[in-house]
Parts: C-alpha cells; sequence; structure tokens
C-alpha cells in the first residue's frame, strides 16, 4: 500500500524525473539517479510531455530505473487525447513494465492549445482515471496533485478542493502538492483539505530553483507565486545561474526545514534531473533534523 510508506515517525522521500529526449540524455540522467539514491527514495516518478507526448519513453525510464537500482517506480498518466482504450493500454504496458504506482492526472492541453478538449471516447477528469485504475488495475497505487494556490482552471478554492476530495474518495492513497514558496498557503490548503475529510498523507512537492527565467515561466504555468524577496534576491544576477542556484537552495532548505517543523509526512523532490541542489538541501535538513534532536536551537 502506497501510503504506508507515510507511517507515523518515517518521513520518506520521493524524487521526480522527466524523460530525457535522446539516449545520451537517459545515460546522464542515469547517473543522476545514481546520485540520488544514496538518500534511499520512497520511490521515484516520472511525468511527460504537455499532451501525452514522450509517454513511451516514461515507462522506458521507469523501468530502467527500477532494474538498475531496485526502487518502487511511478508513471505519470494524463487522460489529454487519450481515448478509454489508450489508457487502458497504458496500464497494461506499465504494470507488464513492473511500474509500481500510477500519478493520475488530467493533466495540461497540448502545446499550442489554451483549453482542455477531452477525446470523444476518453475521460474527463483525473477522479474518472483514478476509478477505472482501482476497477480495473487495482495492483497499482495511485497519486494525484493538489494545488495549494488553487488549480488556474478552478472557478474558485471551494470547487478546487471539491475536486480533490473526489479524487480521494474515487481511491487516491496519496497527495502530493503542486510546487510552492509559501508555506503559509500549504499550511492553509492543509487545514482545509483535513476540514474537508481528507485523510491521506499530503505531501509537499518541493521545487528547487535553478534559474530565474525557468521558474518564472514555470511559475506561471502552474499559477505559484514568487515571493517578492525571493524573486528580488533572484533578480540581483539575473544573469547568473550559479546565484539562482545558490539562491533557490538556501530558500527551499529553509522551506523544507519549517515544513518539517511543521508535520509534514515526507517530501517529493521536483529534482529537474538534477541531483546536486537536492542532495544539498536534504544535507540541510539532516543537519536541521539533528540540531532538533540534540535540543541545539535551529
Amino acid at each position: 500500500m502506497l501510503s504506508e510508506f507515510y507511517k507515523p515517525g518515517e518521513l520518506p522521500i520521493s524524487f521526480e524525473l522527466y524523460p530525457p529526449k535522446t539516449d545520451k540524455g537517459v545515460r546522464s540522467l542515469m547517473l543522476q539517479v545514481e546520485q540520488l539514491i544514496k538518500h534511499k527514495p520512497a520511490y521515484i516518478t516520472c511525468t511527460y510531455g504537455a499532451g501525452g507526448s514522450t509517454r513511451g519513453r516514461t515507462l522506458e525510464i521507469v523501468e530502467k530505473v527500477k532494474t538498475m537500482f531496485q526502487v518502487p517506480v511511478a508513471a505519470h498518466l494524463t487522460v489529454v487525447g487519450s481515448s478509454v482504450a489508450d489508457l487502458r493500454s497504458f496500464l497494461a504496458e506499465a504494470e507488464r513494465r513492473g511500474v509500481d504506482y500510477i500519478v493520475a492526472l488530467r493533466g495540461d492541453p497540448p502545446q499550442g492549445e489554451t483549453t482542455f478538449k477531452p477525446n470523444p471516447k476518453g475521460l474527463r477528469y483525473a477522479n474518472e482515471l483514478v476509478e477505472l485504475i482501482n476497477d480495473e488495475f487495482n495492483e497499482l497505487g495511485v497519486l494525484v496533485a493538489g494545488y495549494p494556490e488553487v488549480h488556474q482552471e478552478a472557478p474558485s478554492a471551494e470547487a478546487d478542493l471539491e475536486n480533490l476530495k473526489r479524487k480521494v474518495d474515487a481511491g487516491a492513497q496519496v497527495i502530493v502538492s503542486q510546487l510552492f514558496f509559501r508555506n503559509s498557503d500549504f499550511y492553509s490548503w492543509r487545514e482545509r483539505c483535513e476540514k474537508a475529510g481528507i485523510t491521506v498523507p499530503i505531501v509537499p512537492g518541493i521545487f528547487p530553483i535553478n534559474s530565474l527565467a525557468q521558474i518564472s515561466k514555470i511559475a506561471k504555468m502552474c499559477g505559484a507565486g514568487i515571493p517578492k524577496k525571493l524573486f528580488e534576491k533572484l533578480n540581483q544576477k539575473p544573469d547568473d545561474a550559479e546565484w539562482h542556484k545558490r539562491v533557490g537552495t538556501a530558500y527551499a532548505s529553509q522551506q523544507v526545514n519549517d515544513l518539517y517543523d511543521n508535520g509534514v509526512p515526507g517530501f517529493h523532490f521536483y529534482v529537474l534531473n538534477q541531483a546536486e541542489a537536492t542532495g544539498n538541501i536534504l544535507s540541510s535538513l539532516n543537519e536541521h533534523k539533528a540540531k532538533k534532536k540534540s535540543g541545539t536551537p535551529a
């Protein structure tokens, strides 16, 4: 059971990869995963491009990761552009390749499109995909996404929370949050989830910033606000990638330490196929935990 990773007293971590476009990129990724494995993740997930592009490569990556490193793996799956038959085919292939879990998503529209258009023979919502998995592929554990700052297409925070509750009621075992940069947003959202009767683990998704341009684009796409002080600090050296990495790693470390102090069940890192920043954040967390345990001021 996927949720069993998140027992009281445990603090499991997980990492999200994306599929490289070339075989050389895959080889490079495996070297990064080799470094990430040293942190003993509970599982590793792999996403794919908007509209379902690179979906086949996703299965190749998770199968390779599991074979090489003997760690549980999760494949992302969206309903965008797929018939129910397509989804069944993917899920059957995922089981055949030894995939353990599915991250069940509605998904973003294909590149160049602004609105979601369901396949006439497909599904409309992520909760329907969760139902399909639990009805027909119930050996696969299911994770779903949640949005501390509200999904951009949701008409209200209440409607967004109702959508999340439907996914959980359909059988989702774990919620992983979209990236966020204000822990207060996560805490208030978590409280609303609990009041709505959501009892599955709610895992914060952490994004170590690599560049100002990149995070500005990603934050806009997913509706995540960048705190003014963080943006100003990154913008002190707008073209210095190393500066952005240092600032981003330090900021994410502060986030993670505070989240740990406030009782999160684990962490999910959007690692961008790079191990260094996440490794530094986890080293900071281990130091923080040690200080807390010894009674030393953190």
